[in-house]
């Protein structure tokens, strides 16, 4: 590539010359390439160790003058092709023209300019064309070397590189480690000895950080073939951190299977870093964005614009908070230094007023913030808070005017003083500096504006009893007041909340301190449940964003039916029957609705068990719109990956939970480990919030703390009740029995403060004995686990959640491919190994159209919801590099037709792709078949479908050469025609015999269930059912074969006479069917019929001239097909067709054909060729350069 002209002040050491004319000269790196002795290994060593092959190419042209000992590096390459490029255009543009000057500091001059100019159109033409900022020239050359070194493609982008040691064995290979988006790579090369190593992310199964006495400080990567250590790094932590980063991203990929794509809509800086990718900020970016949005509960469009620290007034404290402020594009968001001690979030829509205050010694550099309520904010100590104010005004002026968020719209909300200056606020990794570019805010999609179809009947409308109260209002308001002492601390409960409300303030722009968690440890009053849940969860913002939008979705749910529908009427009445909200059809109703909007709204997740037990809680405090974006919320981040198809995220958090017993509980671990228990217990625990298994009332407090804390409050209280059983724990010695401890200890955790009569526990029913426990109150377990689980973090929980993300997805990939091959074992001949190893190979064709778009989306490709067997598939291209390197038939050139034709075969629904089991199946016939079934597939693929019309053709393109007879009826028409007759007389055989017995088998219902489970079985196929082949068909079937033997080394004569001589004998047989065909439909007065031909004649005669025809044939075809195919066949007829009975009778005749076809033949080698061939292509494309260097 060209690069920014560069001095260069000795042209010799390290490169040697390999092309030159007065100006300029080519040279090549020493020991790059074959040669170079003993200072070309020195050479190569060097430029591994001290980073030289990532920042000079192997390739440099040079600027040379006369009278000048500086030289000029005007172009380098990682190929001979593309440094020859460049000097070809050099010579060809500048040469003459350079030649013309007389100064030679005006040549340097101009051709300095003319490669400053090239560049400059380069990097244009890129911008415009891609829209995305160009890497620093460093990073784009180890970018190539990457591609180069490992034969990656172009779609493939490196995020970032370091210099690092990789242990073989205990030798450790100082090199380069490549981290790219879809796979970790590895280059050392020391002394000759060369270390290659190339692992995709998908396959990654543990990756950790560790110390160890053998390798100090390294990482680790594990995989299901072995383990690779990698040490002496720079900066370990940020290395680690991005190899988290990018193996989370192939997780999700293996679960959601999308792709990985680069948001456009981040905010970008105005300069280019030195030595850092705009993938890699783009990839800081996304990880600032997600703790954001987790921190303060916010929606996965919301995108993080820039934080700075300041000071907060906090009024209730009377003192200034140190923190940090954040901006986005619909919140202005702060935290406090110190943990717990002060949280706020306010909503752009709330805003009304932006002013600069006063600034004083006491009081540096203040904002206020006002909003609609009358609420104000000042925050201080702001780093060029012009900058700040203008950047608020400026969301504030792209913030939509949504009636539902009041009568005053955010546009004209009064910024006072909105003048422009330069800000240090921290974005995306780097600083706000100058003028900022503007971030484009995503449009409202579609599916969130309300429907205007109002003419149609309304399922959903505000007369409904649940759209505007829970369900438990609705039961408890023509209830009597209650005055005893239950009562009367529930209204102290209230009461202290309101107090609070009063001075920390009450909605979304609540002041949240140690004292919110305070009163939400202490119980929740029933009366304000709902709207603290929306309120911590963060779901009012998002309801208050999407105004209309539940009831449309409702509207547009109703009476459609699917798997999920169905699975929620069956569940409908399982959830909280106990609880008398959902013993009639006001709840059941209300239930149904909100289930089936989520499932329309999100088809990826649909329906999960306990969803509705969780929802069913959700709808007694809380409306039904309410509790659908509580769900939203609860389902989308709360949770995520709880409730899709595999239960992903609570099979992450039941490992989390074991890692937990063990460092917080060791000595009960190990045993529950021998037992089998934790497994079982903390899917149900974790799944439905412990709804199912304590008592509602008990229950419904942890529910409290959750929306306020997130998970880790389960995974508290759940070691806490693991740690007050312990003893009796240890005294198990089976499952059941511990089963058996825990369900009884969980259904006497009783809520001593609830008012209200309680709701009997449905599993406290069933199993309760003749001693219950003694009762424990919720409210000192929830205590007690706080007390004793205190260090428990919530980044320590999101550590750990990853390192078990990667063994469970791994998992549960293991158990679909143990499925799979299961299954295939009785489908196929293959052996289990073959399987799995033929199973690796589709997966990762399948998972390389993901990585580099080979057409079509990654959701047309894998449909989790279809059986194990139909989940990956691949397209045409992709089945015939398989089929090209696992084929049991070696056609050479026609390899490819013929994979094209099985690929039609096998895509019967013709929707582009196919998936493991029909290639399987096919495979297992080509090498396991006997004769017959090898001989019927190879027939079959040259009918059609699997024949192109533009194949069938091509023979007879040839015939038409000579003659101008128009070409007759097709035979599939004639075969039509051939066979109605037979369908016909078969219906009336039918009609006949059904009409003799009607009445009978009219009375006999069991006759018609007989007759419909005969239809729905499958039918084999037989021979007599293939249709007939004619003309065309059977010249390319001569074709194919004679393309199969070519591959044969030693009965290659034997196989070419022997179908040369079935040839000859089934063209004649063709003849003989033809001249009985045209007699029985044209009589004595048609074509002059042709002389009597012996057997044995025919068979001397006409040997040895169809081999020369279809030798011919096949021949050109393996050309290219070019220019017109002669053959002894002057004209293809319709009339003329063969049986599959007839071929396959007449191979029958040829010993060597049929050694051939009943040849065993092995896959395994095929599997470890195809295994290779990724390395050996590696391999080529890092020694092209050298093969070409053989050529000057």
């Amino acid at each position: 590539m060209w690069i920014h002209p560069e001095e260069v002040l000795l042209a010799g050491p390290l490169w040697v010359s390999e092309r030159a004319n007065p100006f300029f000269i080519l040279q090549r790196r020493r020991g790059h390439g074959r040669g170079g002795g003993l200072s070309g290994l020195l050479v190569g060593t060097l430029d591994v160790v001290l980073d030289s092959s990532a920042r000079v190419a192997p390739y440099r042209i040079l600027l040379q003058t006369a009278d000048s000992q500086i030289f000029w590096n005007v172009a380098c390459g990682s190929s001979r092709k593309e440094i020859t490029e460049h000097w070809d255009w050099l010579e060809a543009n500048l040469l003459q023209t350079v030649a013309t000057f007389d100064n030679d500091s005006d040549v340097a001059t101009f051709v300095r300019g003319k490669i400053s100019g090239l560049i400059a159109e380069e990097k244009r033409a890129t911008t415009g064309h891609d829209g995305q900022e160009e890497d620093c020239s460093k990073f784009q050359e180890a970018q190539l070397k990457m591609r180069k070194l490992f034969g990656m493609p172009e779609e493939e982008k490196l995020v970032n590189y370091y210099s690092c040691s990789y242990w073989k064995g205990r030798v450790p290979r100082q090199g380069w480690l490549y981290l790219s988006v879809n796979h970790l790579c590895f280059y050392s090369f020391l002394l000759g000895k060369e270390v290659t190593l190339v692992v995709p992310w998908t396959e990654v199964t543990q990756l950790e950080k560790n110390a160890t006495l053998l390798f100090p400080e390294s990482v680790r990567v594990r995989t299901r073939v072995g383990e690779h250590f990698f040490s002496v790094f720079l900066n370990i932590n940020d290395t680690f951190k991005l190899m988290e980063q990018l193996a989370n991203m192939a997780m999700r990929q293996l679960l959601d299977n999308e792709a990985f794509a680069a948001d456009l809509s981040l905010p970008k800086p105005r300069k280019t870093l030195k030595n850092v990718s705009a993938l890699k900020r783009d990839l800081d970016a996304r990880a600032k964005n997600e703790r954001y949005r987790s921190t303060f509960r916010l929606t996965q469009d919301e995108r993080l614009d820039g934080h700075t620290d300041c000071t907060l007034w906090t009024p209730f404290a009377k003192m200034h908070v140190v923190g940090q402020l954040f901006i986005s594009n619909n919140y202005i968001c702060f935290r406090s230094r110190e943990e717990d001690l002060c949280q706020l979030i306010i909503p752009l829509r709330e805003v009304s007023i932006v002013e600069k205050a006063d600034s004083s010694s006491v009081l540096p550099c203040p904002v206020s913030i006002s909003t609609k309520n009358k609420i104000n904010f000042l925050f201080a100590n702001l780093k060029d808070r012009d900058f700040l104010v203008q950047r608020i005004s400026d969301f504030l002026q792209r913030t939509p005017d949504d009636s539902s968020w009041g009568d005053v719209s955010p546009l004209a909300a009064a910024v006072r003083s909105p003048h422009s200056f330069a800000c240090h606020l921290s974005v995306c990794g780097q600083h706000w500096e100058g003028v900022f570019k503007v971030v484009v805010l995503l449009p409202r999609p579609p599916y969130l504006q309300a429907s205007s179809g109002g003419a149609k009947e309304r399922h959903y409308h505000p007369d409904v009893p649940t759209a505007t109260q829970g369900l438990l209002q609705l039961y408890h308001k023509d209830a009597p007041e209650d005055l005893g002492p239950k009562a009367m601390k529930e209204k102290m409960k209230e009461e202290a909340w309101n107090i609070h409300f009063s001075e920390f303030g009450r909605g979304v722009c609540m002041y949240r301190t140690s004292k919110s968690r305070e009163l939400v440890l202490g119980g929740i009053p029933e009366r304000l449940r709902g709207e603290l849940w929306l309120l911590f969860s963060g779901a009012r913002n998002e309801m208050s964003m999407h105004a209309g939008y539940y009831g449309d979705l409702v509207e547009r749910a109703a009476g459609l039916c699917s798997l999920a529908t169905e699975e929620i009427e069956r569940d409908l009445h399982r959830s909280m029957p106990e609880h008398r909200a959902f013993q009639n059809e006001t709840g059941i109703g209300a239930l149904r609705r909100v289930l089936t909007a989520y499932a329309h709204r999100n088809p990826g997740i649909g329906y999960c068990q306990a969803m509705n037990i969780v929802t069913s809680v959700l709808l007694l405090y809380c409306t039904e719109e309410e509790a659908f974006w509580l769900l939203v919320a609860l389902c989308e981040r709360m949770l995520p990956d709880y409730y899709n198809t595999r239960v992903v995220g609570a099979l992450v958090d039941q490992g989390v939970f074991e890692d937990l017993t063990r460092a917080f509980l060791p000595l009960l671990y190990q045993h529950m480990q021998d037992l089998g228990v934790i497994s079982t217990i903390s899917l149900s625990w974790f799944l439905t919030l412990f709804l199912s298994v304590m008592p509602f009332d008990s229950a419904v407090v942890l529910v409290d703390c959750f929306f306020y804390e997130g998970i880790k409050v389960i995974f508290q209280v759940a070691l806490a009740v693991l740690h007050d059983n312990m003893d009796a724990l240890l005294a198990c010695s089976d499952e059941g029995e511990a089963m058996t401890v825990l369900g009884r200890y969980l259904d006497h955790v009783v809520n001593k403060q609830i008012a209200t009569p309680p709701v009997p526990h449905l599993h406290a029913l069933l199993t309760g004995g003749d001693e219950p426990p003694p009762e424990i109150d919720i409210f000192e377990l929830v205590q007690s686990s706080y007390e004793k689980f205190s260090g428990l973090r919530s980044d320590v929980i999101e550590q750990m959640r990853f390192k078990q993300r990667l063994k469970v997805i791994q998992s549960l990939e293991d158990t679909a491919k143990r499925s799979v091959v299961r299954a295939m074992v009785t489908e196929s001949a293959f052996g289990m190994e073959e399987l799995e190893e033929l199973y690796c190979l589709f997966k990762a064709r399948h998972m390389s159209s993901r990585y580099w778009g080979s057409g079509g989306t990654a959701a047309e490709r894998h449909d989790p919801s279809l059986p194990y067997l139909e989940q990956y598939r691949i397209d045409a291209a992709q089945f015939s590099q398989l089929f090209c390197a696992l084929a049991a038939w070696r056609c050479a050139g026609h390899a490819p037709v013929l994979a094209g034709r099985l690929f039609r075969t096998l895509d019967r629904d013709r929707d582009g792709l196919v998936n493991f089991k029909e290639f399987v199946t096919a495979l297992s016939g080509m090498y396991h078949g006997d004769m017959t079934d090898k001989l019927k597939l190879l027939y079959k693929l040259h009918l059609p479908p699997a024949l192109c019309p533009e194949e069938a053709e091509s023979a007879l393109e040839a015939a038409n050469f000579f003659t101008d007879d128009t070409p007759k009826e097709s035979s599939v028409l004639s075969l039509k025609d051939s066979f109605a007759p037979q369908q016909v007389t078969a219906g009336e055989d039918a009609n006949a015999e059904s009409d003799g017995s009607s009445e009978e088998k009219k009375e006999d219902y069991r006759y018609y269930l007989r007759m419909w489970a005969k239809e729905k079985e499958p039918k084999q196929e037989s021979i007599k059912d293939l249709p007939r082949m004619n003309q065309e068909q059977f010249i390319e079937l001569c074709k194919s074969l004679y393309n199969m033997f070519s591959e044969e080394e030693h009965d290659e004569q034997q196989l070419y006479h022997a179908i040369a001589t079935v040839a000859s004998l089934l063209l004649r047989i063709g003849e003989v069917g033809k001249k009985f065909n045209n007699g029985d439909r044209q009589g004595a007065a048609g074509r002059q019929a042709p002389a009597d031909i012996r057997p044995e004649e025919a068979r001397d005669d006409t040997s040895a001239s169809s081999f020369s025809t279809l030798s011919d044939d096949a021949s050109s075809a393996d050309e290219g097909g070019e220019g017109p195919r002669r053959r002894r066949v002057s004209v293809a007829d319709a009339d003329w067709s063969v049986t599959f009975e007839q071929v396959l009778a007449s191979m029958l005749t040829e010993p060597a054909l049929v050694d051939y076809f009943e040849r065993k033949r092995s896959i395994q080698a095929r599997i470890a060729a195809c295994q290779t061939r990724r390395a050996a292509e590696r391999q080529s494309s890092s020694a092209s350069s050298d093969r070409e260097r053989g050529d000057t």
